[in-house]
């Protein structure tokens, strides 16, 4: 399966919205995307997987990844989630504590105000 990401920007958040499969293949095509966001400054970053059917290791760890650079800099990531399957994934490593998780963009922009 294709990984399709789009991105736009609302008021300070860049939203990734991303579909298909994350695995070790497309992995590195999120990473690319979510690389290019923090590096043309954007460091209050929205990542919407409600469109992910599958999820793994390597996906979680560019997420991961991600998190930690827009940290560093004083940013944020939240993720927009609404799938269980995926949802219980990061239950399972727990990482449902890690980032935030919300049902909506718009409740993930207000959350990391």
């Amino acid at each position: 399966m294709e990984l399709t990401l789009t991105s736009h920007t609302e008021d300070d958040f860049q939203i990734i919205e991303v579909g298909g499969e994350i695995d070790v293949y497309t992995a590195p095509k999120l990473r690319e995307a979510i690389a290019a966001s923090i590096d043309a400054g954007h460091t209050r970053l929205v990542i919407d997987v409600r469109k992910v059917d599958f999820l793994d290791s390597t996906g979680l760890g560019v997420l991961v990844g991600a998190l930690k650079r827009v940290r560093a800099d004083g940013g944020s990531l939240d993720i927009v989630c609404t799938q269980e399957r995926i949802l219980k994934i990061f239950e399972i490593t727990g990482l449902d504590k890690v980032f935030g998780l919300h049902t909506t963009i718009e409740q993930a922009r207000h959350s990391a105000v």
